[in-house]
């Protein structure tokens, strides 16, 4: 039996192939009642990747396919170096922060090996075992259900880890960032849990280099107006870069 994440992965996948979809089809596809379907079709709308039409839907955009972190962390290499060690130089002595997991945020945890007096949790594996023997890094992992896909940990155990901490700063990387649809990432429970992390942070600074701009990907985190300061590379378009400028973002570029 397919998850709600797995079913609207394949409704674009069969949109792709197809340009459109009607409903009966996909109930005989799928095994799903109708109403599972017109509500997959209309969460799909609402992130903007597919238009309703009589009977079904039409494909708007296809969101890019997820990579694994291998395949993430040869892309943009040098970008997400100098991204990692420009955020590295918000973090203060006495700071308390959550890092994402991702293939930009573990450059900065590597820039963060000789930080003193600061507190990092993570849900990353990779990230955990950057800073592990750096003397003045406390350490938290979340711990929950590993993805290693992503090398991240997810799912209840997570998210009520985070419960019960409150954080300076939030460092998140992402799939996509759209002036529309906000930051977004390839799966569910990550979204979930990125989500809980905007929740327990004062500052919400979001980590990407230029190529993810313009991107949708299936699940939202959250929109532009929670997000304080984004930090990206001299890639970045002269819309992005008055568009989040407009929304009162704070845009650091690592050059």
């Amino acid at each position: 039996m397919r998850n709600t994440s797995q079913r609207r992965e394949s409704i674009l996948q069969t949109l792709a192939r197809q340009g459109s979809v009607q409903v009966t089809d996909l109930v005989d596809q799928l095994a799903v009642s109708a109403v599972t379907i017109r509500t997959d079709l209309s969460a799909l709308e609402s992130q903007g990747l597919v238009t309703r039409s009589h009977g079904g839907a039409v494909l708007v955009r296809t969101p890019p396919p997820e990579q694994s972190i291998r395949q993430k962390d040869a892309l943009h290499h040098e970008e997400k170096e100098r991204i990692g060690a420009f955020a590295a130089s918000l973090v203060e002595p006495g700071d308390n922060i959550v890092i994402d997991s991702g293939t930009t945020t573990i450059s900065l945890a590597r820039h963060l090996r000789d930080a003193q007096d600061v507190t990092v949790a993570t849900n990353g594996l990779n990230i955990a075992w950057e800073l592990a023997e750096s003397p003045g890094v406390d350490l938290i992992l979340t711990g929950g259900l590993l993805r290693k896909q992503s090398l991240s940990f997810q799912g209840s155990q997570a998210e009520a880890c985070l419960q019960v901490y409150n954080f300076d700063k939030l460092f998140l990387g992402v799939d996509g960032l759209d002036m529309q649809f906000g930051v977004t990432t390839h799966n569910e429970a990550e979204a979930s849990l990125n989500r809980k992390m905007v929740e327990r942070a004062k500052r919400i600074i979001v980590l990407t280099d230029a190529s993810k701009f313009g991107r949708v990907s299936l699940h939202r985190i959250a929109q532009l107006d929670c997000i304080h300061t984004v930090i990206t590379d001299a890639g970045i378009s002269a819309e992005y870069r008055d568009g989040l400028q407009k929304l009162g973002i704070e845009l650091l570029i690592a050059n």
